[in-house]
């Protein structure tokens, strides 16, 4: 695993600025990445990048293979010819800091329908054979996503297991006639990943130049409604029509009383493991396409997962159940090599930790767990970290670090004191706290770069409605804020160095870089 001392940004595309109501992988993009460059980071961490649904959470898409169309660049499109800037009036229900899906997502539709029937009639050779080259590498998930998305659009959005039965249960006569007259929004969905996919390798192939390497986010579970259980029903623990059995949660604890009920449908480990997990290799593989390493969310679900009868209102009445543990990692990693980062947050045994040494895979630290009332130890102060760690300051699931400070209690603040000194700045002396450790990664969510309050914090859970929303203007990237961020990067030894740049460094004959 390729770990060097470094850091970078935790940062969603959605929240990038963009004159289309939502960020996209266009112009702003590839700036971010400069912005990135110019400070010495090294990573740029984003949120899983599949198409999203009912509540716009990246963590429960449609698909674990597909990518999510409202990131398309329509820009990129003018510039292709398949839309013009007619195409595009700047629509008034779009707003700099907000994402509002509702009008964001019938815009996208139409601008990309649009250029779906222009790249019919004007695409040349060259260009038509790239898409079908695209649709025969991609054809062992890129099939049944794009059949989903044309039956899902055709039964008003509905979750499949509502369809008509010969089409929620994949009967052969239904699917075919499903194909034949679904055959051009078949199309579409597949022109849709083709033009996100291009897109998203030009990014990555320009960070990759300047050093930046993109890190994802593999939910170990994956939604219900979704063409990954609708195309491999027999994976999960389904009934006959397609409704869960068991579903993923997690227990009651200090914060919920009744625990937190997922709904996710849980995998058939055994049956995976018959064709030697074959389903998340392609999963791996496809990673691997788009990242140069992943976190794995929910880690612990590897070693046991809270199951919860699909017939109770709450997480309360589940088991532990034992996941498929190491032979699942050996069986994978001996066919594919990629820099995994384990989520071994929440509830953790002294087995989930074991599991992740066995493979040497970084755990996570959050600072703004290392503080309580009464000061007690924990794994979360910096003075406990292993070299083998990302500390973040928060997550996307935490509150900003601002409004973290202004929401925990005058004890807990007294603890941060006492801990570090005087407090300034909250987010950034805990920036300065994580940059300053001895784990080899810090990521930092950009609100905590730029110190920014509550209100713009990325998600809550438990709460399945106004998230994902916050998004930035590029004027936040002011001098001062890249000075700091360089600043810290260059003091504590994360500037992406050559090692003879680095042994000049510890002898001090290198200066200024920030």
């Amino acid at each position: 695993m390729d770990f060097p001392r470094s850091s970078g940004i935790l940062l969603h595309p959605t929240s990038l600025p963009g004159k289309y109501g939502i960020g996209d992988l266009g112009k702003d993009a590839y700036e971010f990445v400069d912005f990135l460059k110019l400070t010495g980071q090294s990573i740029w961490q984003v949120l899983p990048l599949g198409p999203t649904s009912y509540g716009d959470s990246p963590y429960q898409s449609t698909s674990s293979f597909a990518g999510n169309p409202l990131l398309i660049s329509l820009d990129e499109l003018v510039k292709e010819g398949w839309l013009t800037e007619d195409d595009l009036p700047v629509s008034a229900d779009f707003d700099d800091y907000v994402v509002h899906y509702g009008p964001v997502i019938e815009y996208h539709n139409e601008a990309l329908t649009t250029a779906f029937a222009r790249f019919n009639d004007k695409a040349t050779p060259k260009q038509k054979a790239a898409l079908e080259q695209f649709c025969e590498e991609n054809k062992d998930w890129l099939d049944d996503y794009a059949l989903f998305a044309a039956l899902k659009d055709s039964h008003d959005g509905k979750p499949w297991w509502e369809w008509p039965v010969g089409q929620a249960l994949s009967t052969p006569e239904e699917i075919k006639a499903a194909r034949q007259a679904l055959e051009e929004n078949i199309e579409s969905h597949m022109f849709r990943q083709w033009l996100f996919h291009d897109q998203w390798a030009k990014l990555r192939a320009y960070a990759n130049e300047r050093g930046i390497r993109l890190m994802g986010d593999i939910p170990i579970f994956v939604a219900h409604d979704s063409a990954d259980t609708w195309g491999n029903r027999h994976l999960f623990y389904l009934d006959e029509q397609g409704n869960p059995v068991v579903i993923a949660g997690v227990p009651p604890d200090y914060f919920s009383p009744t625990g937190q009920r997922w709904g996710n449908p849980l995998y058939r480990w055994d049956v995976m493991k018959q064709n030697g997990y074959a389903w998340w290799k392609r999963r791996i593989a496809s990673m691997m396409k788009k990242f140069d390493l992943v976190r794995i969310d929910h880690f612990r679900g590897f070693v046991n997962y809270w199951e919860i009868p699909a017939s109770e209102e709450t997480a309360v009445n589940g088991k532990w159940i034992e996941g498929p543990g190491a032979d699942f990692f050996h069986e994978v990693l001996k066919e594919y090599k990629m820099p995994i980062v384990a989520e071994d947050l929440g509830m953790i045994t002294p087995a989930v930790y074991e599991l992740r040494d066995q493979f040497n895979f970084p755990g996570m630290k959050v600072l703004q767990f290392a503080f309580e009332e009464d000061c007690k130890p924990s794994i979360f102060m910096p003075h406990n970290f292993e070299r083998n760690s990302v500390v973040y300051t928060g997550t996307h699931d935490n509150n900003t670090t601002l409004g973290w400070w202004h929401e925990v209690s005058d004890g807990v603040r007294n603890c941060v004191r006492a801990y570090m000194g005087p407090v300034n700045d909250p987010a950034r002396d805990l920036m300065r706290l994580a940059m300053m450790s001895v784990a080899h990664t810090v990521i930092t969510p950009l609100q905590d770069v730029l110190s920014y309050g509550a209100d713009t914090r990325m998600n809550h859970p438990g709460i399945g409605t106004g998230n994902w929303t916050w998004r930035f203007h590029q004027s936040a990237l002011t001098e001062q804020v890249r000075f700091i961020l360089g600043d810290m990067t260059y003091r504590y030894e994360r500037w992406p160095y050559t090692e003879e740049e680095r042994r000049k460094l510890r002898e001090g004959s290198v200066h200024g870089t920030a």
